[in-house]
């Protein structure tokens, strides 16, 4: 389904963000930045500092980052949880010539691929054509992403390929299962993301720096460790991964090339779903969820979407 796209670019989204700070101020909306809100209460929150700010209704939208600190506040307010499946993966990154074809179709192209040995569902995201890969720094782990540039550009391409995971009874914490991967690549990594060759992990071997630079793809992320990402990730989705991918190249040629870089780890957050109504409402009156953390999003659209409304609930009460 072709649907109209617009491209901000990274380098011109502090602009935008900055518009809609000062649209929000001039409204009366007061911002803490750097402020973490320690715990969730009945009547407003308690910050870190110890400070608590009283409040009639709470809008709760984390982040990704923020699904474990949410896990924890549900089960100490009663909130109706579920566990979903998580996605892990790695951001791919190949010659920006390879992607030309499709990216002049679509931008970000998507493309869902059931796999052959195990029958999973893996897919692409978050195509960042004449891109670039970053790093994406938490607490107790760091991770992959990637953004595009509207005034400068690469010679590659990037995007996510990730796998579905769903678990089942007894362990159904998804994420919590998901983070304790993205640790032991951070161990390995010693503190960086990893990077390998695809060549090499079908090959079963670690990439090495002599081996990356006589790549045809040259990385636009250097501040990453060569490794084996067999070390991180479980056979099944190392399988996945591969084959997802070859598949893929039937589509994109050269796609599935034993020079295409793969970074890991790459993990999209949104595994915990908080039950709510139609305006975002949980069982706790007037505490409302929205975003990906809260599991009912999965995307920065449908992440403002659900924010819109609890907003419009929380004005149908005042009324």
């Amino acid at each position: 389904m072709q649907i109209p796209q617009r491209h901000i670019g990274s380098d011109h989204t502090p602009e935008v963000i900055k518009s809609i700070e000062n649209y929000l101020r001039k409204k009366g909306v007061d911002f803490l930045i750097e402020t973490k809100v320690e715990d969730i209460l009945n009547d407003g929150v308690k910050l870190s500092t110890g400070e608590k700010i009283r409040a009639r209704y709470i809008i709760a939208a984390p982040g990704r980052s923020g699904a474990s600190w949410l896990v924890n506040q549900a089960k100490k307010l009663g909130l109706e949880i579920s566990h979903g499946p998580i996605d892990i993966g790695v951001r791919v990154e190949v010659p920006a010539i390879i992607m030309e074809p499709i990216c002049k179709i679509n931008r970000d192209p998507k493309f869902h691929i059931i796999t052959k040995t195990y029958d999973d569902f893996v897919r692409t995201f978050c195509v960042n054509h004449r891109g670039y890969v970053v790093r994406e720094v938490y607490e107790d782990y760091v991770g992959v992403n990637g953004h595009s540039l509207r005034d400068k550009a690469s010679e590659n391409t990037n995007f996510a390929f990730l796998v579905n995971v769903e678990l089942t009874e007894p362990v159904e914490n998804s994420t919590a299962y998901g983070e304790s991967m993205a640790k032991t690549a951070t161990t390995l990594g010693g503190g960086k993301p990893i990077i390998q060759r695809l060549g090499d992990l079908r090959r079963g071997r670690r990439s090495t720096w002599k081996r990356i630079k006589r790549c045809h793809v040259k990385p636009t992320l250097n501040s990453v460790t060569p490794g084996d990402i067999a070390m991180v990730m479980p056979h099944r989705i190392v399988t996945d991964i591969i084959e997802g991918l070859e598949m893929l190249d039937m589509v994109i040629p050269g796609v599935a090339s034993d020079s295409t870089l793969l970074y890991a780890p790459e993990m999209k957050f949104y595994a915990m779903r908080v039950k709510v109504g139609k305006t975002m409402e949980t069982n706790v009156e007037n505490l409302f969820i929205a975003g990906d953390g809260a599991g009912v999003s999965r995307g920065i659209i449908i992440a403002s979407a659900t924010g819109i409304l609890a907003a419009r609930g929380i004005l149908g009460k005042e009324k």
